[in-house]
């Protein structure tokens, strides 16, 4: 059953005293961690967070109701605010005014992985103030109008607190903004504005999610989704920016996937309620009720009767039968994290399976995978190019860039894709090599340099299909790109093709740098003066090792053979030393012997004399 939800809490909450008339409940988004305050501390303070492998406890004097309490980072000071115009640190128990601002607030809204503080102001309240925070530092940002489905009369605040929520997707802070339904607008249902707002310019609406529905609403971003939870049909719809259907200049957006709930969790009864047999209970999840903590954005919910914290994570697998479109789906999951897997199962079922013969999809789904591929590679050949130049102003600038998940390489496709789908029962030799080859379009469409591996996996195929003749064709018309261990696997298929002797050497022949594998093919055929002919052709005669070609002859048994090879190096000898003599290093001693034997000692050339 879970593998139909693709959402889910995580499977270790951090539990908590829950919240009572004695216990008093906070959560600091900074830190993610949950503040539980017993009797305004004076019986303990204990702090939890989701990566804390022990709790922090701690108690402090009571000195009145705690209204919010958080540490810094690094968990180094302890701030605690009991009025509403008080902090109390307990280094200096004093707080030191850097600088201050005078506007008329209704309420305030802080994103602390951005550090951009968000104020609401004027009497309707959609007119919002940021400040960005840096070190010591507050700098005032452009102020941007939210705008309202209607305008009441006579004004009083519209803009609500809960219907805001400031967050960071791929990498860019947008404020989001809950539009409930209005008559005024004859809108279907409520939306969700974003409003991007950069650190430096005007802040501009640039998303419009569409609900469809009406009703009480709560936000989260997860894995760079946006997530909204319907209180009433306690049911989820996520949605994701760069999925994109422009309406003018709005993007406007359906969500990706049929809604859904939240896959159901079971928790342990506790307390004297508690039977000790007592099988887990379904919890019911208060993420949509007034007993929620609110996190605005967070990844987190709180419980806060039951004591739960948890995470919320998207399982993408799950999503495979609900996106049936290949593109789509693969412009979903190549943004995701942890998608490596789930990305080269779906490449397997789609060459096996429902898509099986559809070469445009197969197309389509390589040249998504591989201009990700591309584009990491570039950045990494800029970030290498700019080490290499040694350091300066620009190269200090450069950071290596991270290979995601997303990245996925020839070694991936072939290991995990490509090497079982050519040994697949049942699918046709014919729509493999188009496969095969569709990869390689695609990889050299982006300019990556194909692995003669991949090569080498065509040539396979071809050789055990008896498909020669295109192998032939894609050889002769370049196809397959020249390798030296390309060449080498073509030698090896002589015996079954023997063609593919000669165009081995025509492979080797077009690699500038492949001369002694060329050599060394022809003397293990015992083309001896084939070899030698070569050599000359290229000009490395004068360089090549006598013994070599001398045993090569000798194994032939053909005495003539040996005696014109014998001869040639005697008269390179010649020309080279004046003497046609075989020097001690050459180790041609035995050849020697053997021509004295065959021929006669007189058959040896004489130093010229002067």
């Amino acid at each position: 059953m879970s593998d139909e939800f693709y959402l889910e809490l995580s499977e270790n909450p951090v539990q908590f005293e829950n919240a009572s008339s004695v216990n008093n409940v906070f959560f600091d988004e900074a830190n993610k961690q949950v503040f539980a305050v017993r009797s305004g501390g004076a019986t303990g303070v204990v702090v939890k967070g989701p990566d804390d492998k022990s709790s922090v406890a701690f108690r402090m004097d009571d000195k009145g109701e705690v209204k919010c309490i958080k540490f810094s980072l690094g968990n180094k000071i302890l701030a605690v605010q009991r009025t509403t115009k008080s902090v109390v640190l307990p280094d200096k128990r004093t707080l030191k005014l850097l600088k201050s601002q005078s506007i008329n607030v209704n309420w305030y809204m802080y994103c602390p992985e951005t550090a951009v503080l968000l104020l609401s102001t004027t009497v309707q309240g959609n007119v919002l103030q940021p400040f960005a925070f840096k070190s010591a530092t507050m700098s005032k940002m452009s102020k941007f109008e939210i705008e309202l489905p209607a305008v009441p009369k006579p004004a009083k605040l519209s803009l609500s607190e809960r219907d805001i929520a400031v967050a960071t997707i791929y990498d860019q802070l947008y404020v989001m903004y809950l539009k409930h339904h209005s008559r005024a607008t004859n809108s279907p249902g409520a939306e969700v504005v974003l409003y991007h707002l950069p650190r430096e310019g005007t802040c501009r609406k640039t998303h419009v999610l569409k609900l469809n529905t009406t009703g009480k609403f709560a936000l989260n971003v997860v894995d760079n989704l946006v997530v909204v939870h319907h209180q009433s049909s306690q049911s989820s719809l996520i949605y994701d920016i760069k999925l994109r259907e422009l309406d003018g200049a709005l993007n406007v957006h359906q969500p990706v996937l049929p809604a859904q709930s939240i896959n159901p969790y079971k928790i342990h009864l506790t307390g004297p309620a508690a039977a000790p047999s007592q099988a887990p209970v379904p919890c019911e999840l208060c993420i949509l009720t007034d007993e929620l903590i609110r996190i605005s954005s967070s990844l987190l919910y709180v419980l806060c009767l039951s004591g739960y914290l948890w995470y919320l994570q998207v399982k993408l697998q799950p999503t495979l039968k609900l996106l049936r479109d290949k593109g789509k789906l693969m412009d979903f999951l190549l943004r995701r994290r942890d998608c490596k897997m789930v990305i080269l199962s779906v490449c397997s079922q789609m060459l096996t399976e429902g898509d099986k013969g559809n070469l445009s999809v197969v197309a389509t789904v390589f040249d998504k995978l591989n201009q990700v591929y591309k584009e990491y590679l570039d950045a990494e050949q800029v970030y290498t190019a700019a080490m290499e130049s040694g350091p300066s102003r620009s190269s200090t600038s450069y950071k290596r860039p991270v290979r995601t998940q997303a990245v996925i390489d020839q070694s991936d496709m072939y290991t995990h894709v490509l090497s079982d789908f050519t040994e697949k029962k049942g699918v046709k030799h014919k729509f493999i090599i188009a496969v095969l080859m569709e990869y390689i379009r695609s990889l050299n469409q982006f300019q990556i340099p194909v692995q003669h591996y991949l090569y080498e996996l065509v040539i396979k195929t071809l050789v055990q299909h008896n498909l020669f003749y295109m192998l032939h064709q894609f050889l002769q018309y370049h196809v397959l790109s020249d390798s030296k261990p390309l060449a080498c696997l073509l030698l090896s298929l002589e015996s079954t093709y023997p063609p593919a002797h000669q165009l081995s050497l025509d492979m080797l022949k077009r690699l500038s740098t492949a001369n002694d594998e060329i050599v060394e093919v022809l003397l293990s055929k015992q083309q001896v003066l084939g070899a030698l002919r070569f050599i000359r052709s290229v000009g490395a005669h004068d360089n090549i090792s006598a013994r070599k070609f001398l045993d090569a002859a000798r194994q032939t048994n053909d005495t003539m053979l040996f005696y014109t090879i014998f001869r040639f190096f005697e008269q390179r000898n010649m020309r080279l030393r004046g003497n046609p003599g075989f020097n001690q290093g050459e180790h041609c001693e035995e050849h020697v012997a053997y021509f004295k034997q065959v021929f006669g000692e007189n058959a040896l050339m004489k130093q010229a004399t002067a």
